[in-house]
């Protein structure tokens, strides 16, 4: 048990939250009340937040704003400091999965970018001195995903985001740790396949429609916060598919690329397919 992290997670400190309205956000800042955080929530869709908001029990602030906009998250920034007055944990949690590949259309790529790294950049930037500088422990949390470490074929633009966050917040937890020697810490959150409207769009998510496959954003979250309270830098959710085993096996298999000179993303390779589907058997 880390209990630094009781600190943290604890009744009346102040929880942000981006992309709060629906999904893990909304997972994240349930599961948070539940613990007597108080919660400053954003996100772009403002009929969605103040609905979700309203059904919260807990001193809670919404603003609502593009996380792309670095004067939205400043204002996000400055709502928070002035009416809730302390900032325990960011959770930057608003993303994207646009589709881009390596030659498509920059803009797209700008988009998927701007939203899913360069807003955790600015919000860092924004948040993180005032961290520093609070005598309080406290954390950050930023959303990785599996496609940003084994980087699979299929939505470039979207791997390298991830990619970037996994580097950014590695980075990030170096330098707070010689900072603050460990009173402001940073974790990586990398969610398996979960039932959320960034993974099912247009699904009502009415009772009993969830497949077998995913796990539910509850679930994840749960995870989450036991791995939190151990201390953990890596979260790295399995779901009803995939194990921990496989998980492991697929990021050695992927980082090894390098090491044994194999083409890149040799996993689908066709020279290598039995290669790997012996391996993973083994």
């Amino acid at each position: 048990m880390n209990h630094t992290a009781n600190k943290i997670i604890a009744p009346g400190r102040v929880a942000v939250i981006t992309g709060a309205a629906k999904g893990l956000g909304a997972a994240m800042a349930r599961r948070l009340a539940a613990e007597g955080m108080r919660l400053a929530l954003f996100d772009s869709d403002e009929d969605a937040l103040k609905a979700f908001a309203s059904s919260l029990s807990v001193d809670h602030m919404v603003v609502v704003g593009d996380v792309s906009n670095p004067s939205d998250l400043q204002r996000l920034r400055d709502e928070t400091r002035d009416r809730l007055e302390d900032v325990a944990l960011l959770v930057n949690n608003a993303g994207i999965t646009k589709g881009a590949g390596p030659w498509d259309d920059p803009a797209l790529w700008r988009r998927q970018l701007e939203v899913n790294f360069f807003a955790v950049v600015t919000a860092q930037h924004l948040f993180v001195p005032g961290m520093i500088e609070q005598s309080l422990p406290s954390a950050v949390v930023n959303l990785g995903s599996k496609e940003g470490i084994t980087t699979p074929p299929g939505n470039a633009a979207y791997s390298v985001s991830k990619a970037g966050i996994k580097v950014l917040t590695e980075q990030l937890s170096h330098e707070l740790r010689k900072a603050t020697n460990g009173r402001v810490s940073a974790h990586l959150l990398v969610p398996g396949y979960t039932w959320t409207p960034m993974n099912f769009p247009g699904s009502d998510f009415a009772p009993g429609s969830k497949p077998e496959e995913p796990w539910t954003a509850e679930q994840v979250i749960e995870l989450f916060l036991e791995r939190f309270r151990n201390g953990d830098f890596y979260v790295i959710c399995p779901d009803n598919a995939v194990t921990p085993a496989l998980d492991a096996k697929r990021i050695r298999w992927a980082a090894e690329d390098m090491v044994r000179n194999r083409p890149a993303l040799s996993r689908w390779h066709p020279d290598y397919k039995e290669e790997f589907a012996r391996w993973l058997a083994e």
